[in-house]
């Protein structure tokens, strides 16, 4: 089967492109072409978007009544559920996502976020209507803020599209998509699903391209919001633009989580979890708990043992089943974190497992050897900065006063995790560390629940009746007093 395509999704139809321009989508592992696609120019979001105003601002869509809209996404809810598989092993071939992250994570993630949104909007106060402190009634409807553009990375792409694909739709907007360069692929099967569910022409567009199309679709004034999950850096520039504008926006972006392990601890517990909550997605995870807090009295041990179980992760094919790591998304991927390790023995941390170096086996592909260093000053760029790569600092701490105090000191402000046998021990130590998500003995994101980020992390919200809020206009209607 070939993953090729010969036209872009723009108005909910497959058109020819405005120009010859491809894009390779290129194998992480073994570094060949495995498709082409067209890559969209900034003539293709124009079409996109204009016809993205017109469905808003003259179709059916934002017009029908919500329980409408819900029956078409529950159809879709069906056709993904039944393409789990095939979506999952898109995503491992052009991303280099490991098959049993992909099969758990990758693909089943976004379809339990549509069945979560959907339960979400069947409740929703579409319309309130409630008594004036004036006198009288006030009816508050929320209705949807327009056209959105939404933009997803390449590290989970699926779960980035419906995370801002299904809230729009379910409260009437129309959106354009632009998917990241490297992961065009899975985003063109969820066209497909779209068109067999029923959803209107030109409710949804897909143009995949770079940097430049990605700019022109956030600034171009046909759009109302923006919701973009990426780099803090770009998230920055996105903000300003639709600072300018007086444009909506969400910004899911960077993280520098802290997992905290209390003296009282399950040390083997703790480094199970790690192992995944750590280099999970290859460490290719904005929630990834990539500091590791230990008490000065256990540091030492502690970093021994996590070492020892991150050394011994199967670094290889994202198609194998067995494999727990595989390779970074893009050669400059794999010469950003080979940077980072390099600059960490440079700062004086002590490296345990891992290093530099092709890991064995490996003749090709984007791969890093799974890192642990100990001894780390939380000062240290490779505590500091995001790495995006399977590299875990160990960093010691006097008190739980100082623990949370260096689970603070970030710009970030995303997720995080204790580790402790006491529950409310650990709840108390989640209240005073300031980041958007947290957990004890465990870290999920529940879509019942808001998920985003404090501080350098992000503006907004996804999941939850708070994500779907972010995508309506809350309007007041205030009606007359009642004749005497």
């Amino acid at each position: 089967m070939t993953l090729d395509r010969d036209a872009l999704f723009i108005g909910g139809t497959w058109a020819k492109p405005a120009t010859d321009a491809v894009l390779e989508v290129v194998s992480p592992h073994s570094e060949e072409v495995v498709a082409r696609v067209p890559e969209g120019s900034t003539a293709d979001i124009d079409a996109a978007v204009a016809a993205a105003r017109r469905a808003f601002d003259e179709g059916p869509w934002p017009r029908m009544r919500p329980a409408e809209r819900i029956e078409i996404v529950q159809t879709l809810s069906g056709l993904y559920a039944a393409r789990l598989e095939e979506m999952a092993t898109i995503i491992s071939t052009e991303m280099g996502s490991p098959i049993s992250f992909s099969s758990l994570a990758q693909a089943p993630a976004p379809w339990m976020q549509i069945e979560a949104f959907l339960a979400i909007a069947r409740e929703f106060p579409w319309e309130d209507r409630r008594a004036g402190s004036l006198g009288g009634d006030v009816v508050v409807r929320h209705e949807p803020v327009g056209v959105v553009a939404a933009i997803p990375p390449w590290n989970v792409p699926q779960f980035t599209i419906l995370s801002k694909v299904i809230p729009a739709l379910l409260t009437g907007c129309t959106v354009v998509v632009k998917p990241a360069p490297e992961t065009p692929l899975d985003a063109y099967l969820l066209a497909e699903l779209l068109v067999e569910a029923g959803v209107p022409e030109s409710v949804v567009s897909i143009v995949a391209g770079g940097r430049e199309v990605g700019e022109h679709l956030v600034r171009h004034p046909g759009v109302d919001k923006v919701a973009f999950t990426g780099s803090t850096a770009a998230g920055r520039k996105i903000g300003a633009i639709c600072g300018e504008q007086l444009k909506r926006v969400s910004l899911e972006l960077g993280g520098k989580s802290a997992a905290i392990i209390l003296d009282d601890a399950d040390e083997a517990a703790a480094i199970e979890g790690l192992k995944f909550l750590g280099v999970m997605n290859s460490g290719q995870a904005c929630v990834a708990q990539t500091r590791v807090l230990v008490s000065r009295e256990r540091h030492d041990a502690f970093a021994e043992a996590l070492a020892s179980a991150i050394g011994a992760m199967k670094v290889g094919d994202p198609l194998d089943p067995a494999t727990e790591i595989g390779p970074m998304v893009a050669q400059r991927q794999q010469e950003r974190v080979e940077k980072y390790i390099a600059l960490g023995q440079e700062e004086g941390a002590r490296l345990l497992t891992g290093g530099n170096g092709r890991p064995d086996g490996l003749d090709t592909g984007w791969y890093v050897r799974p890192t642990v260093f100990a001894g780390v000053d939380n000062r240290m760029r490779i505590a500091q900065e995001e790495i995006f790569g399977p590299v875990l600092s160990v960093i010691p701490y006097v008190d739980v006063a100082d623990a949370v105090r260096i689970a603070n000191d970030s710009e970030y402000g995303l997720a995080g995790t204790v580790w402790t046998a006491d529950v409310e021990a650990g709840l108390e130590v989640a209240r005073g560390v300031r980041t958007g998500t947290y957990g004890v003995n465990t870290y999920t994101m529940d879509f019942a629940a808001p998920f985003g980020g404090f501080k350098a992390s992000g503006l907004g919200r996804e999941f939850g009746p708070e994500g779907l809020a972010q995508y309506t206009e809350a309007k007041s209607v205030y009606l007359p007093l009642p004749e005497m």
